[in-house]
């Protein structure tokens, strides 16, 4: 391993990363196999095949096909599992992980078997793999808000266990003013709020997502910097960014690696972290991510562990948890030096 990678792989946390988007095409033939369902793949090299996207949409229109598959407790605790390990051999050390609630109660599974699978692993995290987490449940915004109302309200009332919710899908003609009654709801309950919002939407949906939804982070956020003053703002209130290079590219958010705005980001001095948002489809986890800016914008040491501490100071972690992973930190910068 040459000392480029080296240094591209530190402690982190990782904070926008979709459960869903972590189904490999191996895991997916193999419990479709197991769960009786037909899906459209004739085998594992026709579903590998499907992995070529326009946009946004695209690579949607298939995620939802192939999370028919997971259809019990058991399977929502092995996709939960698989990421918990793979993410660990990558250097996460806190990860706080997204599900679309309504991407499987639309398929009659209770949002209890949903949460009670996921947070059985999750439960385990920390044992079996060296991790903390965090439970994030998503939204489609491209539902009826009401929907998501409900949802909400029936995981508050069953007294699921979730640490906060966000918003995904869709993003352009669904701006985050849709959601202000869903995420008052949120606030009230005392969970945490963080958005999607300037991926392919513009500038505008972060600002609604800090001004109307009150977020406490912003995942992607690449389109800010056509704002000035809303960079500066950020940039004020350290709010952070959690940007996810492979996607993206993958994506057609912007062209190719070298036109992506993460060094920008850095100089503006903005709250910005590295993230794989849906790996199994983008090209890798969280190291690959990592090893594709370190060496597309030769980030030193530096540059690296500052993301590093950035993942940590935007996570929902409490002071000591802060301050253990700031310790592994200085632990690697250590070692590097030795």
């Amino acid at each position: 391993m040459t000392d480029r990678l080296r240094v591209a792989r530190p402690p982190v946390a990782e904070l926008h990363v979709h459960l869903e988007g972590t189904l490999e095409p191996a895991f997916i033939i193999e419990t479709a196999g197991e769960n009786g369902i037909d899906l459209p793949w004739r085998s594992l090299e026709h579903l590998e095949a499907q992995y070529d996207f326009t946009d946004l949409q695209s690579f949607l229109d298939l995620l939802y096909v192939n999370l028919e598959v997971l259809r019990d407790a058991d399977d929502f605790a092995a996709v939960t599992h698989r990421y918990l390990a793979r993410a660990s051999a990558a250097g996460v050390r806190h990860a706080e992980i997204f599900f679309d609630i309504q991407a499987h109660t639309r398929r009659g599974i209770p949002a209890e078997t949903v949460i009670g699978g996921i947070r059985s692993a999750l439960d385990r995290g920390l044992t079996d793999h060296g991790m903390t987490t965090k439970l994030i449940m998503s939204f489609w915004r491209d539902l009826p808000p009401g929907d998501a109302m409900d949802a909400l309200a029936h995981v508050l009332d069953a007294g699921l266990p979730i640490d906060g919710i966000g918003l995904d899908s869709a993003e352009v003609g669904y701006p985050p003013s849709l959601f202000v009654e869903v995420y008052r709801m949120a606030r009230d309950a005392g969970l945490h709020v963080v958005a999607h919002a300037g991926e392919e939407g513009p500038a505008e949906y972060v600002r609604e997502a800090l001004d109307l939804l009150h977020v406490e982070r912003v995942d992607h956020g690449i389109r800010s910097l056509e704002d000035p003053d809303l960079v500066e703002r950020l940039v004020r209130d350290r709010v952070p960014l959690t940007v996810c290079p492979l996607s993206n590219v993958r994506l057609r958010t912007v062209d190719t690696m070298a036109d992506h705005p993460l060094p920008r980001m850095l100089e503006l001095g903005l709250l910005v972290s590295v993230n794989s948002d849906d790996p199994a489809y983008f090209g890798g986890y969280l190291d690959a991510n990592f090893d594709a800016v370190v060496t597309q914008f030769g980030l030193d040491a530096g540059a690296v562990e500052q993301l590093a501490r950035n993942s940590v100071d935007s996570a929902f972690l409490d002071p000591v948890g802060r301050a253990r992973l700031h310790g592994e930190i200085d632990a690697w910068k250590r070692d590097r030096s030795e």
